[in-house]
């Protein structure tokens, strides 16, 4: 795992001590080497986290004559199937490492080669030979690359910050990303905070040359191919074939390697296909909180015990003011899961044990695992029985939900609510909904005038409207997982889980998200995935005989923080501090006295902001250390 940056110019030639300064500011991505390459108007640079080939993979590489030049970051796991196809068709190797199959496929099948790549990454190529940069980034969006087009040059890395070592890119910041971010919790692909810096989305390429730039989608989940096997049981052994074999490859290391063991079903199969798989016990890793209503140590010790597991627990206390400005310099920008927390932590402390660190995630997009896919489609059921009622008896339903408007947390002024906004806005929106905290007339309510008019004509949702009606023939539920797999898992999760651990110079790993794995479940019938209203219904099958029952059958836990808890105590001068602080007012983006009436309101019990809290500490926070360049 890595950090990597360059810069492509059209004329002038490129400074050599720029490149080394924005290498620098990623040192923790790749703390065990560092490598440079430069030409007339192009410089590559990268940071190394050694894992395979730790002695001759160093990088830059090229090819045999020294044309063709990689900087990546990333894992390529079908490495070893590669560079024996491509030795039979003469390419000669110099390395071990499993990066260098790109340099080779590169040339064999110039950017077709990203379709034989499994693996996770975000790399760049200098062809030499007609002056052609090519970056990539990988299908599922594991790995980050954001880049800057300024007077036809190109500025590239793997990190913002980075970035921000270029003089001519300016820190004029998005409004319009500020309303994505309060929107889904990230700044989806390809905004970032700032106007002139933009992301490479997942599944995407980007060619420059003489000033040009050509960006191309080369891959995309696609729910309406479908497989056809004779029973249930055909289904469960095609998945789990796939799943295992997913799962060795990323057991692939030359350094010490093991597992985040939350306690859930997703990362307890991948702890106990590496157990039956391993020769050795596995090290396994755990976070949990002195709250029991928050804390899954207990499962994750059934787990560990089955599997005999080296386990190593660790708890998260409410002291996170000392660690949030850290974590938000390595985020780059704003970012509001509040999972971020504990899942640094348990990389903190993973990385003291081991390199690599395999995870669950995509367990839940594949099978349907949040409680928001089976809600959503109760509440369709119920869409389509209220859809036969007749319009004078709405209005008596609306007359008699009125007294339910004191209690916005009740279930039937929810359900009323919701069946107003689908009939207004349609299912789209209706899911959409559930995956935000702010929604747009909340927005509008604390923003300023001025923030108003920025995002008049700006809707953050047309993300989740465009996935839907360029998805196809599918249903309901498939187009939720779409959704999820487009927005959620890139944007949210995917960059939860790679800042949290190259931020310790720890890899994760995820055998959930190999793209092989996949395709093949999205290729099943839905109603395996979800039946009656039951979530990771195939999954759970299988599992019936592989983990412990108390594990199969418990409750879905988030992994979050009991913020909530804490701003209304032991972190509310902290909450009052950074919120009713002037320079909240100066930003200018909302209206001081409504983000006043939230903390007061929060404090005193009477409404729950609790992730609407979050994200403004988060945006106000990130502004302190980025804008304000204050450092707590």
């Amino acid at each position: 795992m890595c950090g990597i940056c360059g810069i492509a110019g059209k004329e002038k030639r490129i400074s050599d001590s720029l490149i080394r300064k924005m290498a620098s500011t990623m040192v923790h991505r790749g703390p065990d080497e560092e490598g440079f390459e430069f030409f007339d108007n192009v410089g590559l640079g990268h940071r190394r986290l050694r894992i395979i080939d730790l002695t001759t993979g160093k990088q830059p590489m090229s090819n045999e004559n020294h044309t063709i030049f990689l900087i990546c970051n990333g894992e390529i796991y079908n490495f070893r199937q590669l560079r024996k196809s491509l030795e039979n068709c003469g390419h000669v190797f110099r390395t071990q490492s499993d990066n260098e199959v790109i340099l080779h496929l590169y040339e064999q099948h110039g950017t077709g080669c990203l379709k034989f790549l499994r693996g996770m990454f975000a790399f760049a190529i200098w062809d030499d030979r007609d002056k052609t940069l090519f970056l990539a980034r990988d299908r599922l969006g594991k790995k980050p690359l954001v880049y800057s087009i300024k007077n036809h040059s190109i500025y590239f890395a793997s990190e913002i910050k980075a970035l921000l070592e270029v003089e001519e890119i300016s820190r004029e910041i998005n409004l319009k990303a500020i309303d994505l971010f309060l929107t889904y919790q990230a700044i989806p692909a390809p905004w970032t905070i700032f106007k002139e810096i933009k992301k490479l989305p997942p599944a995407h390429y980007l060619i420059w040359k003489d000033g040009k730039v050509k960006i191309e989608r080369y891959w995309q989940i696609d729910f309406t191919k479908k497989l056809k096997l004779k029973n249930e049981h055909e289904y469960i052994d095609a998945m789990w074939e796939k799943l295992v074999e997913s799962t060795k490859l990323r057991m692939i290391a030359d350094v010490s390697l093991g597992a985040f063991l939350s306690g859930g079903i997703d990362s307890s199969t991948i702890v106990g296909i590496m157990s039956e798989v391993s020769k050795e016990p596995v090290k396994t890793f755990s976070v949990g909180f002195e709250e029991s209503d928050f804390s899954e140590l207990h499962y994750a010790g059934i787990v560990a015990k089955k599997f005999r597991t080296e386990h190593y627990e660790f708890i998260v206390k409410p002291d996170i003011i000392s660690i949030l400005p850290k974590l938000i310099w390595y985020y780059n920008e704003p970012y509001a899961d509040s999972s971020m927390v504990p899942t640094y932590y348990v990389a903190r402390e993973t990385s003291k044990h081991v390199v690599v660190a395999l995870n669950g995630d995509g367990g839940d997009e594949n099978f349907a695992g949040y409680t928001r896919y089976w809600q959503t489609e109760l509440l369709e059921k119920i869409y389509r029985a209220y859809g036969y009622i007749p319009l004078f008896r709405k209005q008596i339903l609306k007359t008699l939900t009125k007294f339910h408007e004191k209690f916005p947390s009740n279930t039937v002024f929810r359900i009323w609510k919701w069946l107003e906004e689908t009939e207004k806005y349609g299912f789209d929106y209706a899911y959409a909904r559930r995956l935000i905290s702010f929604t747009r007339d909340f927005r509008l309510g604390i923003y300023s005038e001025e923030m108003k008019k920025e995002i008049a004509d700006f809707d953050s949702l047309f993300l989740v409207r465009k996935i839907w009606d360029n998805s196809g023939d599918i249903d309901l539920l498939e187009k939720m997982l779409a959704t999820d797999f487009q927005i959620y898992l890139p944007d949210v999760l995917m960059v939860k889980m790679d800042i949290a651990t190259m931020a310790n110079s720890l890899e994760a790993r995820s055998p959930f998200l190999d793209h092989e794995f996949v395709e093949l479940v999205a290729s099943f019938p839905s109603h395996l995935k979800m039946k009656s209203f039951k979530s990771k219904y195939l999954l759970k099958k299988k599992l019936k005989n592989f983990l412990p029952d108390e594990i199969v059958t418990r409750k879905k836990m988030g992994f979050g923080i009991p913020v909530g808890r804490w701003f209304r105590y032991e972190l509310k001068n902290f909450l009052q501090e950074i919120l009713l602080d002037k320079h909240v007012s100066s930003r200018g983006y909302f209206k001081p006295e409504l983000v006043r009436n939230m903390v007061e309101q929060h404090i005193s019990g009477s409404v729950d902001h609790t992730s609407r809290l979050w994200s403004l500490v988060m945006l106000e926070m990130w502004h302190k250390i980025f804008v304000d360049k204050k450092f707590f």
